[in-house]
């Protein structure tokens, strides 16, 4: 088993990617705990897991409360290998629409939860010499996306603040890599606040088909294996970055198909 003996925390570990990276990371060796605000849906993956894992009720905008979780999840197991950022929300709307609490929230799970993590992680792992951060991300981190503009900001912020770091830990024996998947199955979509907007007709129109949660677990974990910067799948998502490197204007017309179908459902009058 590759992670045989490996200790990870994952956050948002109660659905979606998290869930699956649970399962994925217990079957494959590891010694897992899964954080979420939602700690009874943490406690029932971890039940369903097994004795690999454990629960642990945990907001990733708390600073202390992630940084404890870290400290202690070392003490008990006597060191951490590996801690996934994976909690996300999503706010879809016309830009326009969103009020500024819209931004703060998204920026400070999408953005802070992955600093509170990453900050307390890297310490930690530098001072052992070893460990390995995984931030999920998105393909909406590598390339515009236009109806999310916060949650494309926050997972831009996350590709950079992963590649630098990255660089930062080689000399320290810290590896970072950032995951930037296209649409996944996950509990984003039916949790993210629809503004002004017809959340089932959103859905519906996603453009792409939605990879398997524990399709994009193992395509993550087998990233992490190989110490990848940059985990980008699938194959519409790995183009699309290629195109956008080529070409930023390849990838326009379908950026503004989204915005435009999207204003065809808004629901709002003009302000005048």
């Amino acid at each position: 088993m590759d992670f045989d003996g490996q200790v990870a925390i994952v956050t948002g570990g109660a659905s979606g990617i998290g869930r699956a990276l649970g399962h994925a990371l217990a079957a494959r060796g590891a010694a897992v705990v899964l954080a979420d605000i939602d700690g009874a849906g943490a406690a029932a993956v971890a039940a369903a897991i097994g004795p690999r894992a454990s629960a642990h009720a945990l907001d990733v905008t708390d600073a202390a409360a992630v940084s404890g979780l870290v400290t202690d999840t070392a003490a008990r197991h006597g060191r951490l290998d590996l801690v996934f950022n994976n909690a996300g929300i999503a706010v879809t709307g016309d830009a326009r629409d969103l009020e500024l609490a819209h931004w703060r929230r998204v920026v400070e799970v999408n953005l802070m939860g992955v600093v509170h993590g990453s900050h307390a992680a890297y310490r930690l792992m530098a001072a052992q010499g070893s460990g390995h951060i995984v931030n999920i991300a998105s393909l909406a981190g590598l390339v515009p996306f236009p109806s999310n503009v916060p949650y494309s900001t926050t997972k831009h912020a996350v590709v950079g603040l992963s590649r630098s770091l990255r660089i930062e830990g080689e000399d320290l024996g810290v590896r970072v890599s950032v995951v930037c998947p296209g649409f996944v199955e996950s509990n984003i979509y039916a949790a993210a606040e629809a503004v002004n907007l017809p959340a089932d007709d959103l859905a519906r129109d996603i453009p792409f088909r939605k990879v398997p949660a524990e399709a994009a677990a193992r395509r993550i974990l087998d990233g992490v294996l190989r110490n990848e910067a940059v985990i980008v799948f699938p194959g519409y998502a790995r183009l699309s970055w290629a195109l956008d490197r080529i070409n930023q204007r390849l990838g326009l017309p379908l950026a503004r198909r989204l915005i435009r179908d999207l204003r065809k459902l808004r629901q709002v009058k003009e302000v005048s």
